[in-house]
């Protein structure tokens, strides 16, 4: 069976066709970074009207890529929440009148379940049972997955997500939008001349927080001259405290589990210092680390086609509405 996916949770318009024995036929992306580049971050209303214009010519697009036409669908994936609401709007609505039209099932699906199962793209796929890390802008989640559907929340964020706590860092020190990429590039340049705290490491429990991090960069910064060495050597530390927490807790959480398998996913996964602490730390404990591929970290329309396609092949549908949730725990998926 061939699924169309759609991926509109946010500021990137997503699309791809997944066949559910030969893989991922095809996917394209499109990036509204430089448009909202002008305004320091994401602005919603923009952001749904440009999903609104780009999502049709992607989808023909898709489909001549992959050499389909419209006829060869057999289902139409779209992510539902959480998200912006005018965005998840603006796919839900795409999909489900496309799979009306095409006389096709559609099948809401959760921007997190996608992230989580975007490393199942990969040859090396992970098989289950696996503790999941989704690390994203707006996420940071620690899950027991014992199969697809069947999520147990062990940890997540208290405060603002690691994903955002970048970006809200990178403003700090006056780095832009989007601001994650820009203080990882900026770190590369820095040294070990500061030491900040790891959160939340120092009690039991596997839940983050890391707006109190996010405060004492502030602090650092303002008892320095704020020159670009100083910029870079805060970008430097700050980036290592973020990585070795998200190590810590996920050491924690293989010891309490037993499990072996660890997969991690989400934006903030192509970092490649958090890699490195997150490989350093899986082969101290004899056990296997999954990532995603770069371009499958981001929102993208692949994930949404896979999930969608498991959950379709599973006789799970949506009836005919137009389903969006910009808030939707995973633990209230329904296993397959």
């Amino acid at each position: 069976m061939y699924v169309l996916g759609i991926e509109t949770s946010c500021d990137e318009t997503g699309v791809a066709i997944y066949h559910s024995q030969k893989g991922l036929c095809s996917h394209l992306l499109h990036s509204q970074v430089d448009m909202h580049s002008e305004y320091g971050g994401v602005v919603p209303e923009l952001a749904s009207r440009d999903h609104i214009r780009k999502l049709a010519p992607l989808i023909k697009q898709c489909l001549k890529q992959s050499e389909l036409t419209r006829q060869d669908i057999g289902g139409v994936a779209y992510t539902a929440g959480p998200g912006l609401m005018g965005a998840l709007l603006a796919g839900a609505a795409t999909a489900r009148s496309l799979a009306w039209a095409w006389q096709v099932p559609a099948v809401a699906v959760h921007h997190m379940e996608g992230h989580l199962l975007a490393p199942m793209l990969e040859d090396n796929a992970p098989a289950f049972p696996f503790i999941a890390l989704l690390i994203s802008g707006g996420h940071t989640l620690l899950v027991e997955v014992e199969k697809i559907g069947c999520y147990r929340l062990l940890g997540e964020s208290l405060d603002d997500a690691a994903g955002e706590a970048f970006d809200k860092t990178a403003k700090m020190l006056g780095l832009g939008y989007p601001g994650g990429p820009r203080l990882a590039e900026l770190a590369e340049q820095g040294c070990a001349r500061f030491k900040f705290p790891r959160p939340m490491t120092d009690r039991p429990g596997l839940d983050f927080s890391f707006s109190g991090l996010k405060t004492y960069t502030m602090n650092t910064l303002f008892a320095t001259a704020q020159n670009a060495r100083d910029k870079a050597d805060i970008a430097y530390a700050f980036q290592t405290s973020v990585a070795e927490t998200l190590s810590i807790k996920c050491r924690r959480a293989l010891q309490q589990t037993g499990m072996k398998r660890l997969v991690i996913a989400g934006g903030v996964s192509a970092n490649t210092r958090i890699r490195e602490a997150l490989q350093k730390m899986a082969q101290q404990e004899r056990a296997q680390v999954f990532f995603p591929r770069l371009e499958f970290c981001t929102d993208n329309g692949a994930m949404i086609a896979y999930a969608g396609c498991q959950r379709l092949l599973a006789g799970q549908h949506q009836d005919a509405e137009i389903f969006a949730r910009p808030r939707w725990p995973l633990a209230e998926l329904p296993g397959i």
